[in-house]
């Protein structure tokens, strides 16, 4: 529920623009805490708005600014309905904190599109609240072959309120098949336990080794029960698996693109595990790479789906809504094989350009304005 602050001129009539305040604020047909020039506890809520109701307020605001600052680090919302020149007023107070590097937007246009802008902005504030405070496990070093994959522990603390935490495994007995991927999946459960995990990333190649036996099958188990659990010790897949997790309420599926249409915007993904909670129905086969152990392969319902990662520095991402027009069961591919349309074709050129990494987040549905709208106050 947002809560609403108010600026007004001393100049304008007050009875006039109570009037004005109603009528505008019925017309959003918003649930609300309406707390008017009382800014003392500006910030403590999910989403806080400052309605400029008249011109002639930035003075006012410019003298409430230091205080505020204080008490909120989040970007400024000022909603605005036009009258009495309160856009004109917004848009220099606006004006004034891009000139100081502070973040703000203007809400402003016909009731139905602020509606709906408040609403993703409550969205995204919810996410943003899920991902402070996260722990996450590095369990072994990212895979060799992740070299552009590195990260800073301080930046995703700073930038995502994430705290990452390196850990170390203790393999199971060795057993093969689905036991012996059980066995993986109730010491992976154990150290999350341990250490009050909510996700982690497995350097899970090392198993192949150690017990003969793959980390698919616990993975996509716990992701399935809410923990976050990716693969290959790849830090950023991680991050980003985190993030669709708090705007979609599922981990999505981390894979890698084995080929790309570059003229259609047709693309191929393809991962051994996904989240159980993902697919309509799946069946165990053997690790592709290997041949060893337990892999997945899930056949999810084709529809929406928005692809999302997160660069190492956390400086840049990359979103591309589609639909996942067919599974499909190659043999000499991850077992799970998904082939999306891109709603814009001309965005494969990304992976071909610009990739960040190989491994990227698919989720259900069409998320771009919430995570675009996410990203923007991280």
């Amino acid at each position: 529920m947002p809560t609403i602050y108010t600026l007004t001129s001393e100049l304008h009539n007050e009875a006039a623009v109570n009037a004005s305040t109603r009528k505008f604020l019925d017309s959003l047909h918003l649930d609300f805490t309406f707390r008017g020039a009382d800014y003392s506890d500006y910030g403590s809520h999910a989403l806080d708005l400052i309605y400029v109701r008249t011109g002639g307020t930035e003075g006012i605001f410019l003298r409430l600014l230091p205080e505020l600052i204080k008490q909120s680090n989040r970007p400024f919302r000022l909603l605005t309905s036009g009258k009495s020149n309160s856009l004109a007023a917004s848009m220099e107070i606006l004006s004034y904190l891009h000139q100081h590097n502070l973040q703000g937007e203007i809400i402003h246009g016909s009731a139905d599109y602020i509606t709906a802008r408040i609403h993703l902005l409550e969205k995204a504030e919810e996410a943003r609240t899920q991902l402070h405070g996260l722990r996450l496990g590095v369990i072994g070093k990212p895979s060799d072959w992740l070299i552009s994959s590195n990260v800073d522990d301080d930046v995703v603390k700073q930038k995502l309120g994430i705290e990452l935490v390196p850990l170390s495994l203790v393999p199971p007995r060795e057993e093969h098949g689905t036991a012996g991927a059980l066995l993986i999946y109730d010491a992976l459960k154990a150290l999350v336990a341990e250490h009050r995990l909510q996700g982690f990333t497995l350097r899970c190649f090392d198993l192949l080794t150690a017990v003969h036996n793959t980390g698919c099958l616990a993975l996509a188990k716990l992701n399935a029960e809410g923990i976050i659990a990716g693969c290959e010790g790849d830090v950023p897949a991680l991050l980003s698996m985190a993030v669709t997790q708090a705007v979609t309420g599922v981990s999505g599926f981390q894979a890698n693109p084995a080929s790309i249409n570059p003229e259609t915007g047709e693309l191929l993904f393809a991962h051994c595990t996904i989240p159980l909670n993902m697919v309509e129905r799946y069946e165990l086969d053997t690790h592709f790479e290997s041949g060893i152990g337990v892999g997945i392969r899930g056949f999810m319902k084709p529809g929406a789906v928005t692809i999302f990662k997160l660069a190492p520095a956390l400086d840049r991402y990359f979103i591309a809504e589609g639909h996942l027009i067919r599974n499909q069961s190659q043999p000499d591919l991850c077992r799970t094989q998904q082939v999306i349309q891109l709603s814009e074709p001309a965005q494969a050129r990304y992976f071909l350009t610009h990739p960040i990494g190989n491994h990227h987040i698919i989720m259900p549905g069409h998320q771009k304005a919430l995570l675009e709208t996410l990203m923007s106050i991280m």
